[in-house]
């Protein structure tokens, strides 16, 4: 997109997000549940696949214009961007990145329709580190049979398509021997448990989900070859860390805007709360990590792109901004008082929203070994794990 372009559809997206989604935070809160009108403009507005190659029906953006949307998405709550999100980052650039050009021209198109994908990587013993992955492919005639569970697996009731990883060959631990697959979520064998009951980010569903026996074509198999999903995996996540930065970033916003108005409006003594240089000093503490987040995120955004570092920075910055946003929603509710700690405030609910930020494509834990590993190993260190 040129310049003009890409403001008119960042606008676009400013609308939507504070016209149509702000009001209705409170209902999706209360529903678990992003509304029908919501997701059909979402839609409209190309949302689903707006990171997809236009010649698929995508817009084609890069990731320094996703990061500069997501900065607008983490403004509501995480459960508007959560519909898309999976489509237009892990699992949509499996496809991008992987896929053969007829798995590509099959689904791509049909995700930037509304469509949805999901990435059914982790496992109860494969979180951060999918070595443990313990679902299996096995080959059967001119196919595979797929066995095994996932779990926390984000719109696992809604998708249409399932991008899973697993096991083909005699490989039974390790990164080695894992494959991806693109399963239907119609074909028989598949089944997908209840809604998890989660802590915060109503709206954004996740589940369990069960390949029985499911039976698959050699046509599932991205990109035509066995062993190659831990590279597909981790090339999708390291983008997607980037774009979870600016969800945070965000979110800080809508946050920090939430607290200078509370300051300045509410009054213990007769006077606006805002006066007190305590409460100034949270505020600025809130602001600097806003303004220190997005930077880190424009610059890992464009380097990424240049594919001048598609290590360190992706996983700075998922730490750093993933971090700082926790840290501004427990401020936020220390500035509201004993109304920050109420269901119905704003950064009540961000404080629960922001935690998963720190968990989720990546621990904090996991992003700091990236970082120590990589600094280590471009120093000439030998050995390191």
């Amino acid at each position: 997109m040129d310049a003009a372009e890409f403001k008119a559809v960042r606008d676009a997206v400013r609308r939507l997000v504070r016209e149509d989604v702000v009001p209705r935070e409170d209902e999706i809160e209360a529903t678990d549940a992003v509304p029908d009108a919501v997701r059909r403009k979402a839609v409209e507005m190309g949302l689903f696949g707006y990171t997809l190659p236009e010649e698929h029906g995508g817009l084609g953006a890069t990731l320094h214009e996703d990061v500069q949307l997501a900065f607008e998405f983490g403004y509501t709550t995480p459960a508007f961007r959560s519909m898309f999100g999976t489509n237009n980052g892990i699992a949509g650039k499996v496809l991008v990145n992987a896929g053969t050009e007829e798995q590509q021209r099959r689904w791509l198109p049909r995700l930037a329709e509304g469509a949805i994908a999901s990435f059914a990587l982790t496992e109860a013993e494969a979180g951060s580190d999918p070595s443990g992955l313990t679902t299996r492919a096995v080959r059967d005639g001119d196919g595979y049979v797929l066995n095994g569970v996932k779990r926390f697996i984000t719109n696992a009731p809604i998708a249409d398509l399932f991008v899973v990883f697993a096991r083909t060959g005699e490989q039974s631990e390790g990164t080695k021997g894992i494959s991806v697959f693109l399963v239907a979520a119609d074909l028989p064998g598949v089944s997908v448990g209840p809604k998890d009951h989660k802590t915060g980010q109503a709206g954004a569903w996740t589940a369990e989900v069960f390949f029985d026996d499911v039976r698959v074509g050699a046509g599932a198999l991205v990109g035509g070859a066995e062993g190659a999903g831990f590279g597909a995996a981790m090339k999708s996540l390291i983008r997607g860390r980037i774009h979870i930065a600016a969800l945070c970033v965000g979110m800080a916003e809508r946050i920090l805007e939430e607290s200078v108005a509370y300051a300045a409006a509410n009054k213990q003594g007769g006077r606006p709360i805002g006066e007190f240089q305590l409460v100034q000093a949270m505020l600025a503490e809130i602001q600097t990590g806003v303004l220190a987040g997005r930077a880190m995120v424009l610059d890992a955004a464009q380097k990424y792109d240049s594919e001048e570092d598609r290590r360190i920075r992706p996983s700075a910055t998922k730490l750093y901004c993933s971090e700082m946003v926790s840290k501004a929603a427990d401020l936020a509710v220390q500035i509201h008082g004993g109304m920050g700690y109420m269901r119905g405030t704003v950064v009540e609910r961000c404080f629960r929203d922001a935690r998963l930020f720190r968990i989720y494509e990546g621990t904090s834990e996991i992003q700091k070994l990236i970082v120590g590993r990589a600094l280590l190993k471009g120093a000439g260190q030998k050995g390191v794990q």
